[in-house]
């Protein structure tokens, strides 16, 4: 057993109902839909599909895949934003054994082109309004297939291009195992590009399994995301509903001034806060209505300490703490309401833990360390990054998830969060690599030398800042190095704040020190994005 032992609600006991070869999504909807039925599942707007509709659009929409020519184990890119169609393709995909590509729709040139030339997808499913991103990439990387989303379509296109198809008759379900992937979803990378992590089938049931224990989630509640389909959380919500007999309100996008409208609207039992959300949600106006709703508990992964208490006397909702990645699972959860706001919680069942040196040598209690992570479950982590072994046998070397975070694990047995071993700058629940931030800066002519790290904000949350060295003779105005980045980087990864330095901090090997920069924060020279007036285009 892991840490943790209580405050934890089986969810309908599923574990049990799915023994390990049916832990594939295509086994998950036949057997629910046999047992729900009518009841909802989906509700996106206007839409709703109960839990045998979503049964037949996966059979039907797999269909088209399979028409398209599409086999067990070929890639879909799905570039495209929180719709129902998003979830059609990627349950298509699921029930053939194709998989799916989760595209952030943030980005642009070169991460764009990165993941596609990484993942090699025989088809691009791209939304309307997601079309002008293709455009800043080497149109040489997209597949020959291509099926837009929506009706505003360019009125010319190229051959190969078309509509995304209408959906007909059923296919049956493929081979699948589940050990076979169903998506690959990129996570930033620390040292180089990002990096493509193999979701197996059973992985994305475990997130299910393990995300409704923590949060309680009881059979039959309604679950209310804002939080985008290509990351994880979002997608795994899904899985939490279809296992638990729960209805899943899909919103297109975080807005602070309509959530708690969209929760009282749908009757919503739980929600998904990640970081700087729940900071933002007490930032607004109160209202007399603020704690009139049905809200049982409310996800809070990386909501700092001091907003725990405030959002639950004015809400009335206990914020969940936890920890996961998209390489793992929901590792640590605290209980409802957390005992230590603002850290990780305790180690789920399942999950096995260590807090290690340098050397992989374990640290006792009390003491910070990497953490290193593995499963005693099946398939429940993820199996690799693709097309990347070296980074894979790295991360998992000696058998052991390496997460490269600093963690503790206090005597009385909850894991708290130190900082980042790696170099990677956590923004409004995007991972940001400076690695590839500095190298869209080192591309221009005028810089010499860059460093890219996070300062805190006033929501309690890392912000981009970059140290700037010039070349001799050379100078840009800040707004002229945004200008540079902005096509070339997401909207989240661009630098809040700059710092133009006439040398940069060296260690003794001669490598910038960012720690020094970092201990510096921000100096009266430093300027600030927010506080200039810049508009960012997105």
């Amino acid at each position: 057993m892991g840490d943790l032992d209580r405050n934890l609600v089986e969810p309908v006991d599923v574990v049990k109902r799915f023994p390990p070869a049916e832990r594939v999504l295509p086994v998950l909807l036949r057997r629910q839909a046999e047992r729900y039925g009518d009841r909802r599942l989906l509700v996106f707007g206007d839409t709703v599909w109960s839990f045998a509709d979503t049964a037949r659009i996966a059979a039907a929409s797999a269909r088209t895949l399979a028409d398209a020519g599409l086999r067990h184990g070929d890639r879909v890119a799905i570039l495209c934003s929180n719709r129902p169609e998003f979830l059609r393709v990627y349950l298509g995909c699921a029930w053939l054994g194709i998989i799916a590509v989760p595209i952030n729709l943030a980005l642009r040139g070169g991460q764009l082109e990165h993941v596609l030339r990484n993942a090699g997808p025989s088809l691009l499913v791209v939304e309307d309004a997601s079309i002008p991103a293709l455009d800043t990439i080497d149109s040489k990387l997209l597949p020959e297939m291509v099926w837009i989303v929506g009706d505003a379509a360019p009125p010319e296109t190229p051959a190969g291009w078309s509509g995304l198809p209408e959906l007909g008759e059923s296919i049956a379900p493929g081979a699948v195992r589940p050990g076979d992937t169903v998506a690959i979803l990129y996570t930033s990378g620390t040292t180089g590009p990002a990096k493509g992590v193999c979701c197996p089938q059973a992985q994305m049931f475990w997130w299910g399994v393990y995300s409704a224990r923590a949060l309680g989630i009881r059979e039959g509640e309604t679950l209310l995301t804002t939080l985008p389909l290509f990351h994880t959380n979002a997608l795994n919500a899904f899985y939490q509903a279809i296992l638990n007999g729960c209805t899943y309100v899909l919103e297109p996008k975080f807005s602070a001034s309509r959530f708690w409208d969209s929760i009282r609207r749908h009757e919503a039992n739980v929600g998904y806060l990640l970081g700087a959300m729940a900071a933002i949600l007490l930032a607004q106006p109160e209202r007399p209505e603020d704690s009139e709703h049905k809200l049982r508990v409310a996800l809070g992964g990386g909501v700092p300490a001091r907003f725990h208490d405030v959002f639950l006397k004015r809400f009335n909702v206990p914020l969940l703490d936890g920890y996961g990645s998209t390489e793992t699972n929901f590792a640590f959860a605290s209980p409802i309401p957390s005992d230590h706001p603002g850290s990780l919680g305790y180690l789920a069942a399942g999950i096995e833990a260590l807090i290690v040196d340098e050397n992989d040598a374990p640290v006792p209690d009390g003491v910070s360390g990497e953490l290193l992570l593995r499963p005693t479950e099946a398939y429940s982590f993820a199996t690799g990054y693709y097309n990347m072994p070296e980074k894979t046998v790295e991360a998992w070397r000696n058998l052991w998830f390496h997460s490269g975070d600093r963690v503790v694990r206090e005597p009385g047995g909850h894991y708290r969060f130190i900082d980042r071993i790696k170099d990677t700058i956590r923004r409004r629940g995007e991972n940001v690599s400076s690695w590839d931030v500095e190298q869209i800066l080192l591309a221009h002519p005028a810089i010499g030398a860059c460093a890219v790290y996070p300062l805190p904000s006033e929501l309690g949350e890392d912000e981009v800042a970059a140290a700037i060295q010039f070349e001799p003779g050379a100078t840009l105005t800040p707004e002229e190095v945004l200008r540079h980045c902005e096509d070339r980087l997401a909207y989240f990864a661009l630098p809040r704040f700059l710092t133009f330095v006439e040398a940069m901090p060296l260690t003794e090997n001669g490598k910038i020190s960012k720690p020094t920069l970092r201990e510096r924060g921000r100096r009266p020279e430093t300027w600030d994005r927010e506080k200039s007036g810049y508009q960012v285009k997105r």
